[in-house]
């Protein structure tokens, strides 16, 4: 388990439990209690946890982790996730994404699919637009010649990396979109697509509402859940894309209420 691993596992232990002992820390990671007390004090010196004797004890901020720490979980998943998406979205097309590490594996399948898609590129060998108030998103796909950047501006969210605020709202509203991706906490038929901060529910929330067509990439553990801001009902999803784990049972709720699922 590399250093990043285990912080994300004591932040998601932390955010579970409220707090930990160093002894127990270490007995569920498999590690020293040397190493957990290094790591606890690493995190307590980025403000994502408080030091106690003896072990730490959750940080006002530790439920919603920063998407650094997020990388990890579910990697592979979230690949297949990003390419099946990839290939629902056509050359020319503009594409709206908001952020988050599942978003994020969209834009970097989007930057390198269709293969030889020339054909459908604007004159200036653009091949998509894409609309994001992810700033992490932004910079990768920025040297991509084949991609149009377009951010919304706003407030940087550190834990994100997304835009958010009134000045998002005020570009969203000048722009058309095709088809927006997004990435959520949870999704739920009866409660819809919904985010841990209310300020991230908002942009996303514009983000649907300019486009034709909507598609969640959400791995299965966001499926059934709620989160406390909602984004859109279910009724405004044309399309979700997970992953294997998502069961019969969830696959038939969302088709019953209207809603494409492709399992990946």
């Amino acid at each position: 388990m590399s250093r990043y691993e285990r912080w994300n596992a004591l932040l998601e232990l932390l955010a579970e439990q409220g707090k930990l002992e160093v002894e127990e820390a270490a007995e569920a990671l498999d590690v020293s209690a040397a190493t957990i007390r290094r790591d606890l004090d690493q995190l307590a010196r980025q403000q994502m946890l408080t030091r106690t004797r003896g072990g730490a004890v959750a940080h006002s901020v530790s439920y919603d982790l920063p998407l650094r720490y997020k990388t990890a979980r579910n990697a592979d998943a979230k690949q297949r996730i990003g390419a099946a998406v990839a290939a629902l979205v056509s050359p020319g097309e503009v594409v709206g994404l908001n952020g988050g590490t599942t978003t994020t594996e969209v834009a970097r399948a989007l930057a390198v699919w269709p293969e030889g898609a020339e054909a459908g590129a604007a004159p200036g060998g653009q091949v998509l637009t894409i609309v994001t108030n992810a700033v992490n998103i932004a910079n990768e796909l920025t040297v991509r010649p084949q991609v149009k950047i377009v951010l919304t501006g706003g407030v940087a969210r550190p834990q994100s990396y997304e835009l958010i605020g009134p000045l998002a709202g005020l570009v969203l509203a000048e722009l058309a979109l095709d088809v927006t991706v997004l990435g959520v906490d949870a999704l739920d038929v009866g409660h819809g697509a919904t985010a841990h901060h209310e300020g991230e529910a908002s942009v996303n929330r514009l983000l649907a509402e300019r486009a034709r067509r909507v598609v969640v990439a959400a791995d299965s553990s966001k499926l059934g859940h709620r989160a406390f801001a909602r984004i859109c009902g279910v009724e405004r999803i044309g399309t979700l894309v997970t992953d294997q784990g998502i069961g019969a049972e969830l696959t038939a709720a969302f088709e019953e209420a209207g809603v494409r699922v492709i399992a990946v």
